[in-house]
This record gives structure tokens, C-alpha cells and sequence, in this order.
């Protein structure tokens, strides 16, 4: 897990200066694009399509839209369940029962 906040932090460090610029054939990417792409390829540890997905959108809006991402998978979850969200989380964390 620890991992993956490490890589995150490194793509934005890497893609926080840096402005890529569309060819005319590429359309845009919006952030909740950015974030599934980019939540799902951490999932798979791919680090190419990491680095593409996060220079798709400045680290900012990633950021958002990967706590955006997360807060709809856990509220999903909980659902499912029928438990609590904060139960969700900490049961996905491996944190003990509050």
C-alpha cells in the first residue's frame, strides 16, 4: 500500500511541472478518467499506463479524483454489505474494528 502512495507521490512530483500538450487528434482527458485509469493500473502495477493516466491531468485534479473514486467505492461497499462506511474502510485497511 505504502507502495503505491510512493508512486503517486512520484508521478505528481514528476507531471507537477511539466505540460503536456494534445495532438490534434487526442481529445481530453477529465479527471475522473485520470483517476479510473489511474486507480485501476496501480491495481494491476502497471507503471506505464501510471505515468499516463497521471499526466493526463495536473496532480490536483488526480488527487481529487482519486479520493473521489475511493469515497464511491467504500459508500458502494458499505452498501453491499450493509455496513457502516467507516466499517468498509477500516476492514479495507486492515484496521482493527472501532
Amino acid at each position: 500500500m505504502f507502495d503505491r502512495v510512493r508512486k503517486l507521490w512520484a508521478g505528481f512530483r514528476e507531471t507537477a511541472r511539466e505540460e503536456r500538450t494534445s495532438g490534434p487528434d487526442r481529445r481530453a482527458h477529465n479527471l475522473f478518467e485520470a483517476a479510473a485509469a489511474y486507480v485501476s493500473a496501480c491495481a494491476e502495477d502497471d507503471q506505464d499506463r501510471i505515468d499516463e493516466a497521471a499526466g493526463w491531468v495536473s496532480p490536483e485534479a488526480l488527487s481529487f479524483g482519486v479520493n473521489e473514486l475511493a469515497c464511491r467505492a467504500v459508500i458502494a461497499l458499505a452498501r453491499e454489505r450493509d455496513q457502516s462506511p467507516r466499517t468498509v474502510a477500516r476492514e479495507l485497511l486492515g484496521l482493527p474494528a472501532v
